[in-house]
């Protein structure tokens, strides 16, 4: 199967200097240049003109032919925008000769920006950006990767001269060459009522435009995905797909997804052998992404499944991903209950949470007493001893406020996720994960603590507010399937494969000691308990590394400015 390339979108600063063009794109606009690469549906790059003014919306988006054409004239782009949903990137140019870039709420649309010597150029992809900027790797953005995959370098993307536009905010540019960022999103507060109703829009326009009659399939395992899929099949017709042991045709999963009957979602089932085991080498090389995948070490199982999705039709794949973000949070909240004074509620909550966990509530009451919300339900981390270099402060929000660390999280999570959507590109297959669509984060953030939080309940806004459309069943469903096993089980098999990868380029570029990893390897692969994060960061690194090195970068051409009233 032909590898396609991965879609992204761009742009120029205004001006009449020679400006950057990646080879093979198609151009939108000529002054200033705006161009998306690969194959997008018509829908999800739509554009508005009325004189000098213009106006285009990359990726699914919410907004009526009216919505855009009030926004191309509102003074302040964002307060049209802001009530869209969707995950997409808007644009707008006009007569003052400013270009205007909003940046998507939740980082789900990622965008960044290079400097050129024919001005800035902005776009949804580091990894396209990064050869009009030498093309390497960042050094310090791996190494903080490696340390914690959660807590990245700050102000950095893991290209060198490739910088991030943060989550929320608008890009600004002019003819002179200045670049200006301004924050145009904080969250709101909303009564129960009111956060039900926005997070029902939110999360039902984000599937409606993601789907819309186009051949599709979802997700069908838990909670969250399983919540997608009776969402997309009200403009079906869905397929929902349930991975299963091969040989188990019962329990778990698939008993969840054989009792739900919904008209329009159809069923089907894909069976995971050894050749799904995380590790196991497959015929279809990892493409390259923008940074190391999440899914990396079960590419063998993701890449068939998107396989098979794509060669039965579908143009479009909804995932759950983001569920566990949005509705499972750690109790963050327990830091502004105590600084506060709510003593009573704070030691409440803390034994509830810890009775959940089966640990105790020390470590989260003193948490809450030092008021650093985003250490609150997080196991701290040991250095990994495999890595070699000392780390750059990462950007690990301080204060008592649980909304910043949450945010930050999700934001975390989101950006980390696109790389899943350029691996499905690889297939022809439009990956959607509409959780973290950033009107989905401007509603959940804006619930009351006791309709987020609860130690007694799964999930209790989700549930809540699709309760209507769910099965008893599947609203009281706890959990889903598990596949922890699975990862000791790959190592075990693939053995010698994953030590190959311990001693490869990290190890050349001095980031890693390869010795201590290939111990933790050996042990985990003996089904010794093991701290998984780190140890799958490093081998995706390396893996993704490799797939740097194998893959051609984007071409780019130099192009003159278009003549006067060319657009």
């Amino acid at each position: 199967m032909e590898e396609r390339k991965a879609r992204w979108y761009g742009g120029c600063a205004p001006g009449s200097r020679p400006t950057a063009i990646p080879v093979g794109t198609r151009l939108i606009w000529s002054d200033p240049t705006l161009w998306v690469f690969g194959v997008w549906e018509a829908k999800h790059v739509r554009t508005v003109e009325l004189g000098n003014a213009r106006i285009a919306v990359l990726g699914p988006c919410s907004a009526s032919e009216h919505d855009l054409a009030r926004a191309l004239s509102c003074p302040d782009l964002a307060t049209v925008a802001s009530s869209w949903a969707g995950s997409h990137t808007v644009v707008r140019t006009g007569v003052r000769g400013f270009v205007e870039v909003l940046a998507d709420t939740a980082g789900a649309s990622p965008l960044y920006t290079v400097n050129t010597p024919g001005g800035v150029v902005w776009g949804s992809s580091a990894l396209a950006l990064s050869p009009l900027v030498g093309g390497s790797v960042d050094p310090e953005w791996l190494a903080a990767y490696l340390r914690d995959k959660h807590t990245p370098a700050p102000g950095r993307s893991a290209w060198s001269g490739v910088t991030p536009v943060p989550a929320g905010h608008l890009l600004t540019l002019d003819a002179e060459g200045g670049t200006s960022l301004a924050p145009w999103w904080k969250p709101a507060k909303r009564t129960p009522d009111e956060v039900s109703a926005a997070l029902r829009h939110a999360l039902g326009e984000g599937v409606r435009v993601r789907v819309g009659g186009a051949p599709a399939t979802t997700d069908l395992a838990g909670m969250d995905s399983t919540t997608v899929a009776v969402l997309a099949a009200q403009y079906g017709p869905i397929t929902g797909v349930t991975l299963h042991p091969t040989g188990v045709t019962n329990g778990g999963d698939m008993e969840y997804a054989r009792a739900l009957n919904v008209p329009g979602l159809r069923h089907t089932f894909f069976p995971l052998g050894v050749h799904h085991l995380p590790f196991t080498a497959t015929d279809f090389a990892l493409p390259v992404t923008d940074a190391p995948a999440p899914s990396t070490s079960v590419w063998s199982m993701f890449s068939e499944q998107l396989r098979m999705m794509a060669a039965a039709g579908s143009v479009c794949h909804l995932t759950g991903d983001g569920g566990d973000n949005l509705f499972l949070p750690t109790p963050t909240h327990l830091a502004s209950l105590a600084r506060r004074g709510h003593w009573l509620r704070m030691l409440g909550d803390a034994m509830d949470w810890a009775r959940l966990r089966r640990q105790s509530p020390r470590p989260l009451i003193a948490a809450a007493l030092r008021g650093n919300a985003a250490h609150i339900g997080r196991s701290v981390r040991p250095r990994p001893p495999w890595l070699n270099v000392s780390v750059p402060n990462v950007n690990t929000p301080t204060g008592t406020d649980p909304d910043t660390a949450f945010v930050a999280s999700l934001r975390n999570a989101a950006r980390s996720a696109y790389a899943e959507i350029q691996l499905a590109d690889a297939f022809g297959l439009a990956l959607h994960n509409p959780y973290f669509d950033g009107a989905v984060l401007d509603a959940v953030i804006s619930a009351p603590v006791e309709q987020r939080y609860s130690a007694h309940r799964y999930k209790p806004l989700l549930a809540d507010t699709f309760a209507d459309l769910m099965p008893e069943a599947h609203r009281k469903r706890a959990a889903k399937g598990v596949f922890v096993g699975d990862f000791h089980h790959g190592l075990r098999v693939n053995l010698r494969r994953v030590l190959r990868l311990a001693d490869g380029r990290l190890a050349s570029l001095g980031l890693i000691n390869p010795a201590p990893l290939r111990a933790t390897i050996h042990a985990a692969a003996l089904g010794a308990q093991t701290v998984w994060p780190p140890l799958l960061a490093a081998l995706a690194s390396e893996a993704w590394l490799e797939a740097v090195e194998r893959a051609p970068g984007t071409e780019w051409e130099e192009r003159a400015p278009a003549p006067a009233g060319v657009r």
